[in-house]
């Protein structure tokens, strides 16, 4: 390989820092000086950084010197490009201000949009108000009583484990679900009772549809004469004030401890319209958790089973609003990306 003298390396340096001194001054723009600094200090093309390159080239007694100058030079003109740019760039703002023209129409600044589960919260109770509903609310952090005991989940049930529920000591916890509002309520109040009870709850859970926080919207009547079809009725103008006036619901037997008997229900899938898609698989989607209010659960309140009945449903928020828009990841509500979240304007 061969060397590089030393003194021929110096004057390459020290004529190329006075070329760069010049043309940083003549400058007229901050384009101009940040295409000098990339000829300067670019990784690939810059004059300097090739001049650096050859170092190990020269005799190993001449190296510091030659170093030494290299990265003075460097050093000096990297604060001159600093200041000129800052110089420049507040001429180039001065001047664009001077250029204002009042006359153009003033840019709206960008308005946020309503969160799409507010949204469709809000439309879960504008409907069932419509329907003459009220609407409840009550504590996020319950009593182990209200949240089970009194919804007939004994305490050996499954749900009481602690790794679907928060618990904040012995006889407290994060609600699981709403339902506690529905007792609180029909403590305090004599049938007829018409109710539904929005708001966060909390489970141990989180993947694509599941999320350790979310929103449900649980519903509850009870008077006299309160029978599955009324349920079934109620349910069937909910769906299609949601999903249009095409929908359909169907039930399907289940189990839950506070009702009996208890159903599942699924709406006729809106994206198919009952074909089977990859979405519904099936057909159908399901929606919520129904069924008559479980009598053990009348008695743990005070009212009578053989005076009053009543029935029950919960949904999910989220569940509703993945439906609706055709969103497959829970994660998308909560993690505040504008892109996404602007779409539901």
């Amino acid at each position: 390989m061969n060397g590089v003298e030393a003194d021929d390396l110096v004057r390459r340096i020290d004529g190329f820092s006075r070329q760069a001194r010049e043309a940083v001054e003549k400058a007229r723009s901050s384009d101009d000086v940040e295409a000098l600094r990339i000829r300067a200090f670019g990784r690939k093309d810059g004059y300097l950084t090739a001049c650096l390159r050859e170092l190990p080239l020269v005799r190993p007694e001449e190296r510091r010197r030659v170093g030494e100058l290299a990265n003075r030079v460097k050093r000096e003109l990297e604060e001159l490009i600093e200041r000129r740019l800052t110089e420049l760039r507040g001429q180039e703002r001065q001047a664009g201000r001077e250029r204002l023209d009042l006359t153009l129409p003033g840019r709206r600044p960008a308005l946020g949009t309503v969160h799409p589960l507010t949204q469709v919260n809000d439309e879960i109770v504008r409907i069932f108000m419509g329907l003459g509903f009220s609407v409840a609310d009550g504590p996020e952090v319950e009593s182990d009583y209200n949240n089970f005991e009194a919804l007939n989940i004994p305490r050996d049930h499954p749900a009481r484990d602690m790794q679907d529920t928060f618990y904040l000591s012995a006889e407290t916890l994060l609600r699981t679900h709403t339902s506690p509002v529905q007792i609180r309520t029909m403590k305090e109040t004599r049938p007829p009772v018409r109710i539904i009870c929005p708001g966060r709850v909390y489970r141990r859970d989180a993947d694509i549809t599941h999320s350790p926080m979310f929103h449900q919207v649980e519903g509850l009547a009870v008077d006299r004469g309160i029978s599955m079809g009324d349920l079934k009725g109620t349910l069937e103008v909910f769906a299609r004030e949601m999903f249009g006036e095409r929908s359909k619901i169907r039930f399907r037997p289940s189990f839950f401890p506070f009702t009996e008997p208890s159903a599942e229900v699924d709406v006729l899938c809106f994206l198919c319209a009952g074909v089977g898609c990859r979405v519904c698989k099936s057909g159908w989607l399901e929606i919520l958790g129904s069924g008559m209010v479980h009598p053990q659960v009348l008695r743990n309140v005070g009212y009578d089973p053989e005076a009053v009945t009543g029935w029950a449903f919960g949904m999910g928020v989220e569940r509703i609003a993945m439906l609706k828009y055709g969103v497959d990841d829970i994660r998308l509500f909560f993690e505040n990306d504008l892109g996404f979240l602007t779409q539901f304007v």
